[in-house]
């Protein structure tokens, strides 16, 4: 099949005024544009004439001397590495290198104990002072970052860490630096084995955390802040082994052109803030600092992950090219964001987002959505110590309401566990936590937790339409008692005399196989489905979503998902229950043509996929989709189904396959978008 373009959340746009004067990198489709005048932001970065250099050079790092590549031509080489943000970006290296402070590791005399203790208690003011003077001065549409800078406050004053410096001060007469970093140590050590930590991705970031809040106190022990306060005084690429949102954050006005570390993943703090900035970053190069080093010439490509080092011209003149189609292509896709979606025959299809972020509730409406489809309310329950209160929760969930309004908005109830893991809940250690304690076999276990969840949601319904998901429902024992328990969640908020919603509707999420199975009973319990497609591949192809090495084997487009999906659709026809689909299969063009075929025509996805899946779905006839699916149904293998979508898809959507605005591709097209006259 067509190579596809790899889609990544949305970010979060900073000033438009704050990037006038510069070419900006590029997204699947740009982020937030005015309603006036769609911006887009350009596809590629570099340093030339990117027209933003600094008024002076006061502290800032110097101008780099010519690399070698400059003397002589050396190999270009290509490191791999996970998209964390997307845009290409053309420029010479800036190496922070490690970002660990480095110290005498010194006994101490009894006299001089208090006197460590101390310059602890100093330092961890100091650095607490530093993450609130980064978090005021980062831009207001970067606001939704700042809980990340709070929750590395609140691990700085965690008890469990004070103990153990005080202990290795007091009884091992370690100094203050050498104390503090095996506190730090042996917390890491907690989230166990390197091997295993680096196959659970969130594990994995919070070690991670720990290690920047470790590194941000022994620098103020050592007096050492200077590489957190990073200035360039030209365009660079900045490659480090990693950076926090205070070392990102402190470069907002930086000319930085790209990020590149050796840590991290598309969910990494380092990816979450680069997309805010709408910088490029290529995240997880194990080997960036041994083969890379300031002043050599690099290519950041942060659509596929790679980076090359000593390009050669005719890859950076392929790498602008390819970017400034990119652009165009975006920029085409945005500004019919308001357009209908509907088939070429006049069917409407619903197109909504998954967010996370309040935010990102408004960007999905900017890029045409119809509503909010999955709203994770997990995230309020991460990197903190305490659980979310009633207020708080609902406080977040009105926000999200009323920017959508009147458009509707499912709120998802948390899913914690499996992958996703939070503090703040008292999780069994297990072989396999996916098929454990999680979601609403968590919520059911407690109770008083879940019913603080939907009074507040309950409280969100008074200020637009909300419906509320249940996630990994495999019994119907467990939808039962998520009814019972919601009727009294209303009940409570109605006896405080508060505002709500008579009716709610109540779904579930189709992600268990025995609920695609058992659909037409669920049928009963459940007023709507959504197909949560990503853990329906995982558990009905019994293969570890996080596994890399059977990545290739865990298909949607297997047979046997399509079946199950087609179960799903056929039953909520039959029912009358409106059946969406929430999955990463959404943002496809080829699968959502095919989930059209299957029956669908309500598909929730990242908001930047919006206006491609959009543009996919207004060139194809329900006809045409339905029998490329009774085709795919036959299939034998997911690699049949691929071929089938290849060979009666790929030619008519050559242009979104390739990410390309090109005037000869687009007359390439076997059928042209619907006349908008004729809608």
């Amino acid at each position: 099949m067509a190579a596809r373009k790899s889609s990544t959340p949305p970010g979060l746009k900073t000033p438009a005024a704050a990037r006038e004067a510069e070419v900006r990198p590029s997204a699947p489709v740009p982020a937030v544009p005015t309603p006036q005048e769609p911006s887009s932001g350009a596809s590629v970065r570099d340093a030339r004439g990117s027209g933003r250099l600094p008024p002076d050079s006061k502290d800032r790092v110097p101008s780099v001397p010519p690399s070698s590549t400059e003397i002589e031509r050396l190999e270009a080489r290509v490191l791999k590495g996970i998209a964390g943000s997307p845009g290409v970006a053309v420029g010479p290296a800036l190496v922070l290198g490690d970002l660990r402070a480095s110290f005498v590791r010194r006994h101490i005399p009894s006299a001089q104990v208090q006197q460590e203790l101390d310059r602890v208690k100093q330092a961890v003011h100091d650095a607490t002072q530093t993450l609130r003077e980064v978090s005021l001065r980062m831009p207001k549409a970067m606001h939704d970052a700042s809980p990340i800078l709070e929750a590395y406050e609140m691990m700085l004053a965690d008890p469990t860490l004070h103990e153990r410096v005080e202990k290795r001060v007091r009884h091992d007469k370690k100094c203050a630096e050498w104390a503090v970093s095996e506190a730090c140590e042996e917390i890491v050590a907690m989230f166990g084995p390197p091997e295993a930590i680096e196959r659970d991705a969130y594990i994995s970031e919070r070690r991670h955390d720990v290690e920047f809040v470790c590194d941000r106190l022994l620098r103020a022990l050592v007096g050492d802040t200077a590489q957190h306060a990073v200035r360039l005084d030209e365009p660079m690429i900045v490659v480090a082994r990693d950076l926090s949102p205070a070392d990102t954050a402190s470069m907002v006005r930086e000319p930085a052109l790209a990020f590149v570390t050796c840590v991290g993943t598309r969910t990494s703090h380092t990816s979450i803030m680069a997309r805010a900035l709408e910088i490029p970053a290529v995240v997880g190069v194990a080997d960036a600092l041994a083969q890379i080093r300031t002043g050599d010439m690099l290519v950041v490509d942060g659509l596929t992950g790679l980076v090359t080092v000593h390009p050669t011209d005719e890859s950076i003149r392929d790498a602008r090219m390819r970017s400034e189609q990119h652009l165009a292509f975006a920029r085409r896709l945005l500004s019919a964001r308001h357009k209908p979606c509907v088939t070429a025959d006049g069917v409407p299809v619903a197109l909504k987002a998954n967010v996370e972020l309040p935010a990102e509730a408004i960007l999905a409406v900017d890029h045409g959505a119809q509503g909010i489809g999955l709203y994770r309310t997990e995230f309020l329950y991460i990197d903190r110590t305490t659980q979310p209160g009633e207020d708080e929760q609902y406080e977040v969930y009105r926000a999200i309401v009323e920017a959508v309004s009147p458009q509707p908005v499912t709120l998802r109830t948390f899913d914690i566990g499996g992958d996703k893991f939070a503090s703040t809940f008292q999780m069994p250690a297990e072989m396999n936590p996916a098929l454990g304690l999680r979601a609403v076999r968590l919520a059911l276990r407690q109770p008083e937790v879940f019913l603080t969840q939907l009074r507040a949601m309950v409280r969100a319904s008074a200020h637009g339409d909300v419906r509320i998901m249940v996630p990994m429902v495999a019994s119907v024992h467990e939808m039962r008692e998520v009814k019972r328990l919601l009727a009294q969640a209303v009940e409570h908020v109605k006896a405080r005399g508060l505002s709500f919603e008579e009716h709610i509707p109540l779904g579930m999420m189709i992600e268990v196989p025995a609920a695609a199975v058992m659909a037409d009973v669920f049928a009963r319990e459940s007023e709507f489905f959504s197909l949560g497609t990503n853990d329906l591949v995982q558990y009905a192809l019994a293969i570890d979503r996080a596994s890399q090495s059977l990545a290739a084997q865990a298909s949607p487009f297997n047979p046997a998902i399509l079946r199950l999906i087609k179960t799903v659709t056929d039953c909520g026809k039959k029912y009358g229950r409106p059946v969406s689909l929430c999955g990463a299969m959404a943002s496809d063009p080829l699968a959502a043509c095919l989930l059209v075929g299957l029956g669908l025509r309500d598909l929730s996805m990242e908001a930047a996929a919006i206006p491609e899946i959009k543009e996919a779905i207004r060139r194809l006839k329900v006809a045409e989709a339905e029998a490329i699916a009774e085709q795919a149904l036959e299939c034998d293998s997911a690699e049949a189904v691929e071929e089938v979508l290849a060979r009666e898809l790929a030619p008519r959507f050559i242009d979104l396959l390739a990410g390309l605005a090109d005037d000869t591709i687009q007359s390439s097209r076997s059928s042209a978008p619907p006349d908008e006259s004729a809608i």
